[in-house]
């Protein structure tokens, strides 16, 4: 009978045996297994300082920039009359302010009416066009003005409101005003009495500017009800008067259209509350100034740190970083130390870092004495700028830059200029009709950089001025225009007219016709389309786009863009690069983290040291299951021969005994 399960019949344990054998013969596998696990562990370790790294550069590139230096704080001493806030870079000073009028907006009252839902008129299709605009002269009594003039805004948009059978009621107008979004505010008051329901309307803007004339045409009720002409027939009446914020600041009145001023202090906002008295300070905020480079500190540290523990080896203890003795972590630490302490040769006063406060320890970390950076900040903001940011400046006053990258090298680069950056433009060729009439000569169709609309002027009797004013005004203020950002300037020289697009460069195009192009321009009228800037930067030929050069990339001047605002072409003088602590340490950081870096090329090796190692195995594993087949089959065969043999001594031993007891 076969044995069905080794050993059985011999009683030899054959995979006790075979289990010990393999024992011996894994002693190869078990080595891979080991020296795969080191690998890993530095594998793990170089991904640790990977990410280490990428945040020490994150705080490196946080002191690249100019504007991280130019910090502020900003305080009023009322902020009841006055609150303020201050951007980076904001013109520090003391300035004494004196609030006597707040800017408002314009507020307009109908006559009551019974109910808010009777319709009223008869349903005609009606259009309310709202325009808004400066009230001059004249005298105001009653809610109504007498011998005033309007002047439309050159800025604000001019809207139309449609009114049917549909929503004739006031509710219904209230409605369909504050839906239009044309800046207008329509509520209803209850005032009492037989006829208490009135509509009022408000400017949503503030200031003199925003004051409504509102022209009805379509149903004559609605017309009764709602047409203004502060000029003329007045069916509403004023209830708050358009004014502007009136103010002085160190002595020097100024008028706000709102109450909010973005430039009386450059780079700050002032917030104005109410009438009154309040001191405003904006000073450098030296503690903003300081926060970055602390971050610097510590983000080096904790790498430092990190580096340090990887790398470290103690005999003694028995202990072993998974990267000690690594060429690659040495070289790390050596280049980031000699980067940190080398001297820049500023010359603004300050040369290195310890000339504000920041020095190596004996363990190689880095401390901040914060009392001497502040008084570095305080006494020298721009040699401390200098230190650590990439700055830039422009030998002309016409020449901004406006952006730079990592790859900008410092250097100083001329600048050449052969074409300028134009507006696309239309010129008239006659004196401009100061006539405008209804039906006869409103209308012009405008496109405008690619965007097309009708636009209807103004009827009225014009001087040239007030007539270029005018079709600024309702150009910028069409919605196809201004809901896109597009706007022009109107000009006249001696009567004539010139309209510009407001944007630069080759996508500038403006055409202009209808009705009213040849009242306004003539029948010569000249279109011209805009061009982008052209020139060279550091003798190389760059990008034109609008009135902004951008350097060719690959160079020293790559990412390098500047602004031509003004002046004329040819040579521009030069503009000067220079790069800080942050670059130098930044371009070094670069060289460990990018594609094919040094940290890139290590961890790939030891990749494919684990890629190999994976290879082994799988050879190695394959040839322990052949070897442990060729045991198990010796052994079965082994065991197989031994139960043949004991079966036989047991035969023969029977056989003996029976002989025995023969005899």
């Amino acid at each position: 009978m076969a044995i069905s399960s080794p050993g059985i019949g011999s009683n030899i344990d054959v995979n006790t045996i075979v289990t010990k054998l393999m024992s011996v013969e894994r002693t190869p596998l078990d080595r891979l297994g080991t020296k795969e696990g080191s690998y890993q562990a530095q594998l793990s370790a170089f991904g640790s300082i990977r990410s280490a790294l990428s945040g020490f550069q994150t705080a490196v590139i946080g002191l690249a920039s100019e504007s991280k230096f130019t910090a502020r704080s900003a305080s009023s001493s009322e902020s009841t009359v006055a609150r303020i806030t201050a951007s980076a870079g904001a013109q520090t000073g003391t300035y004494n302010l004196e609030v006597t009028k707040l800017a408002q907006s314009q507020a307009l009252a109908a006559a009551g009416q019974a109910t808010t839902t009777d319709p009223i008129g008869a349903g005609t299709a009606t259009q309310i066009r709202f325009e808004f605009g400066t009230i001059t002269g004249g005298t105001l009594s009653g809610g109504a003005y007498t011998g005033a003039t309007f002047t439309p805004s050159t800025t604000a948009a001019t809207g139309t409101v449609s009114i049917g059978s549909t929503n004739n009621s006031l509710g219904g107008i209230k409605d369909a005003i504050n839906a239009a979004g044309i800046g207008v505010r329509a509520s209803i008051v209850g005032n009492g009495g037989t006829t208490p329901y009135r509509l009022m309307l408000q400017s949503t803007a503030t200031g003199v500017a925003t004051s409504m004339k509102i022209t009805v045409t379509g149903d004559s009720a609605i017309g009764s009800l709602l047409s203004n002409d502060p000029a003329g027939t007045q069916n509403l009446s004023q209830t708050v008067v358009a004014q502007d914020a009136e103010l002085t600041m160190n002595g020097l009145a100024i008028t706000s259209s709102t109450n909010t001023l973005s430039e009386a202090v450059e780079g700050a906002s002032i917030t104005l509350s109410k009438a009154g008295s309040s001191t405003l300070v904006v000073s450098q905020d030296t503690a903003g100034i300081q926060r970055p480079i602390q971050d610097l500190v510590k983000s080096f540290n904790d790498l430092n740190g990190l580096l340090n523990k990887v790398s470290a080896s103690d005999p003694k203890k028995g202990t072993r970083g998974d990267l000690a003795g690594d060429g690659t972590v040495r070289g790390l630490q050596s280049q980031l130390r000699s980067a940190l302490s080398e001297a820049l040769g500023g010359s603004l006063g300050l040369d290195s870092l310890s000339d504000v406060g920041v020095t190596f320890q004996k363990d190689g970390s880095l401390a901040v004495d914060n009392t001497k950076l502040a008084k570095a900040i305080e006494s020298n903001v721009a040699g401390v700028r200098a230190l650590f940011a990439t700055t830039s400046q422009a030998a002309d006053s016409y020449v901004k830059v406006t952006g730079q990258t990592g790859a900008t090298k410092a250097g100083t680069y001329a600048l050449s200029v052969t074409t300028l950056g134009t507006q696309g433009k239309v010129a008239g060729s006659t004196t401009a009709g100061l006539t405008i009439s209804s039906g006869v000569n409103d209308t012009l169709s405008v496109v405008l950089d690619g965007v097309s609309s009708s636009v209807k002027l103004t009827a009225g009797t014009y001087t040239a001025a007030s007539l270029a004013t005018m079709v600024q005004s309702v150009i910028n203020g069409t919605s196809a225009f201004s809901s896109q950002s597009l706007g022009v300037t109107v000009t006249q020289t001696g009567g004539v007219l010139s309209i510009a697009s407001n944007r630069y460069g080759s996508g500038s195009t403006l055409t202009i016709g209808d009705a009213g192009a040849t009242s306004l321009l003539g029948g010569a009228a000249t279109s011209t389309a805009g061009v982008d800037i052209a020139g060279t930067i550091g003798g190389v030929t760059a990008t034109g786009a609008g009135r902004v050069l951008t350097a060719a990339a690959g160079g020293t001047t790559a990412g390098l863009k500047v602004e031509v605002t003004g002046g004329t072409t040819g040579a521009r003088g030069d503009i000067t690069i220079t790069s800080g602590f942050a670059a130098r340490i930044d371009r070094l950081i670069d060289s460990y983290l990018d594609t094919g870096g040094l940290l890139a090329g290590r961890t790939d090796g030891l990749n494919r040291i684990v890629k190999d190692i994976g290879t082994q195995r799988d050879v190695l594993t394959r040839r322990l299951d052949d070897v442990e087949r060729r045991y198990r089959g010796q052994f079965t065969s082994l065991d197989v021969m031994m139960s043949k043999m004991l079966q036989t001594s047991s035969y023969l031993t029977q056989q003996l005994a029976n002989l025995s007891k023969s005899s």
